[in-house]
């Protein structure tokens, strides 16, 4: 929903990794979508996500605007000329066998060159069965390539146990009015009703998710090592995390690092001093 929301009219979709199709169903709802492109590597995927979780996806295999491409991601992006407005993936840990090579800086510098103008990358981040040292690496690697990115929690109350880190080639802003006008409008109504659903039914709450970006996280990963295709440093380091559960431990090094970011949102008066003293506490180690 984020990037949906934050692109300003957004047309087209690549989702890398099908898994349940939640993520692609996302975009159903969107009215100015017109093309939505999963690239998924097991053919087997999409064919049970359409018969177990239509329910849960917005059925989303039997969209007209659906093209499901079965490549690896990577090979998919170095050959096709395709731009997208919204890029995001959701791969599986990076532990798991190839999945390292969709958290690397040359997958991330791939994502940038298939952005249209505006376009956002999202990228998912597991904290559960995941160590800090891994995290930091992820975060790293993307805020190496995307210099204006952010990150954001499950919730507004920094729970969770997943991140999203979103990143454009050119700093944008948050426009809490925006996105509020977005979600009143009659053609976005399933899309208020979705995010109402996780208890995030406006700008407001889903600013509130907001968990820092460069310039606020810079020391809570400097000294975290970059992860490469010449290093696959997350493929190794990463499995030392294997069925460790600690989430809360992770989320919570990074809750003294967040606070209120420099011209991200804007908004009403009241928005923003509701925002800043929301954020606030955190951006004092």
């Amino acid at each position: 929903h984020l990037p949906a929301l934050l692109c300003e009219a957004p047309k087209s979709v690549l989702i890398v990794g099908c898994g349940a199709g939640v993520t692609a169903g996302c975009f159903v709802n969107y009215p100015t979508i017109e093309r939505i492109v999963i690239c998924e590597i097991e053919p087997l995927i999409p064919l049970a996500a359409g018969k177990y979780f239509s329910e849960f996806n917005h059925a989303i295999m039997e969209d007209p605007r659906l093209e499901v491409v079965f490549d690896d991601a990577r090979h998919f992006m170095l050959t096709t000329q395709e731009k997208f407005d919204i890029i995001t993936s959701d791969p599986i840990h990076p532990w798991v066998k190839g999945a390292a090579a969709l958290y690397s800086k040359e997958y991330f510098e791939l994502t940038l060159q298939h952005l249209n103008e505006g376009g956002i990358v999202t990228q998912w981040v597991p904290l559960y069965e995941s160590s800090l040292e891994a995290v930091r690496s992820e975060v790293a690697t993307f805020m190496h390539v995307f210099p204006h990115g952010t990150l954001w929690t499950n919730d507004s109350e920094y729970g969770g146990y997943d991140i999203v880190m979103l990143g454009q080639e050119n700093a944008s802003k948050f426009d809490l009015l925006s996105v509020d006008a977005k979600l009143s409008a009659d053609d976005y109504h399933k899309v208020a009703q979705s995010l109402a659903d996780i208890k995030l039914d406006s700008a407001m709450q889903l600013a509130k998710t907001f968990g820092g970006d460069r310039e606020l996280l810079e020391r809570w990963y400097e000294s975290a090592t970059l992860n490469t295709d010449r290093n696959l440093h997350l493929q190794y380091s990463a499995g030392w995390a294997l069925n460790r559960y600690q989430e809360a431990n992770i989320r919570d090094s990074l809750k003294p690092f967040a606070g209120y970011p420099k011209n991200l949102f804007s908004g009403t008066p009241e928005q923003i001093s509701e925002l800043e003293k929301w954020l606030a506490p955190r951006a004092t180690p």
